[in-house]
């Protein structure tokens, strides 16, 4: 088993799935590697997302890590039954009664979720999973300079250009710059993004 202490970070070459963006900062702490939030139910509504996170589990395969109340397993079923054979890592969190310092009050269940439990029991539910020893190294064939070159980044119409190549690599529009640069390094080929890109100046001279 693989052991990891003080500040050094966790390689893992599957994406996490977790609910929220406090569980994610949280995982940013201990992870090298692509976190990816569900927005809670609203996962359920987003079309453009559970598409991306079905994208990433057919070609990387991901671990879900939701929290061990009711709404967490809820979300955790329902990726599972959206995501078919693709491979999934289930990783849970020990039920751990007590309240996020965040927080004015416990959760309707009274348990702590992911962002409430320890580092170190996070690590150990890592590597009970088996899933810790990835090289942390993804091929990067594009980077943010690229996105720049490409109008896509910094530019007065920047932000619609990215819009518009979400919608036809059908990855959700508000995807952060840096979840971007993820999806496009692991899920596209640098082919396919020229592609679209030819597509968008097609569309829009």
């Amino acid at each position: 088993m693989s052991e990891v202490s003080g500040d050094e970070k966790i390689h893992l070459d599957m994406p996490v799935v977790v609910e929220g963006k406090y569980d994610k900062i949280k995982l940013d702490s201990i992870i090298d590697g692509i976190i990816i939030t569900t927005g809670g139910f609203s996962i359920y509504r987003d079309r453009r997302k559970l598409d991306m996170i079905r994208k990433y589990a057919k070609k990387t395969g991901i671990i879900i890590l939701t929290d061990s109340d009711g709404a967490g397993f809820q979300i955790r079923n329902m990726l599972k039954s959206r995501l078919g054979e693709c491979r999934i890592v289930n990783i849970y969190i020990p039920d751990i009664i007590g309240k996020e310092k965040r927080k004015s009050a416990p959760s309707k269940e009274g348990k702590l979720g992911v962002e409430g439990i320890d580092k170190s029991l996070l690590i150990k539910a890592f590597e009970d999973a088996g899933v810790i020893g990835g090289t942390g190294q993804r091929e990067m064939w594009i980077d943010k300079q690229r996105l720049v070159t490409d109008g896509l980044s910094g530019g007065e119409n920047s932000s619609e250009l990215r819009k518009s190549l979400c919608r036809i690599l059908k990855l959700p529009e508000r995807i952060s710059s840096k979840g971007l640069l993820e999806a496009l390094n692991t899920l596209y080929s640098e082919e396919e993004y020229e592609s679209a890109l030819a597509d968008i100046h097609i569309n829009t001279v």
